[in-house]
């Protein structure tokens, strides 16, 4: 049984973290981060290194919201 792709975030998940898929030249790439601002049909997301990423909307397949990230090990929390 194949994975469905559904798109299902809208622009009122913005603050929220996301994972997207999108087509790109050769095949999918994947992004999980936060979603920053969603206008003029592009989506921007911060993954968790703080760089920013601009996907375009028509090149979704695939997106949703993913709960918090775990905390990292070692790492102790303030």
């Amino acid at each position: 049984m194949a994975a469905r792709l559904v798109i299902a975030i809208t622009s009122q998940d913005i603050g929220a973290r996301i994972t997207t898929r999108r087509r790109v030249p050769g095949g999918f790439r994947d992004t999980v981060g936060i979603l920053v601002s969603w206008a003029d049909g592009t989506l921007k997301i911060r993954k968790r290194d703080g760089t920013e990423v601009e996907i375009p909307e028509e090149t979704l397949v695939a997106a949703k919201v993913v709960p918090a990230a775990p905390p990292r090990p070692g790492r102790m929390q303030r």
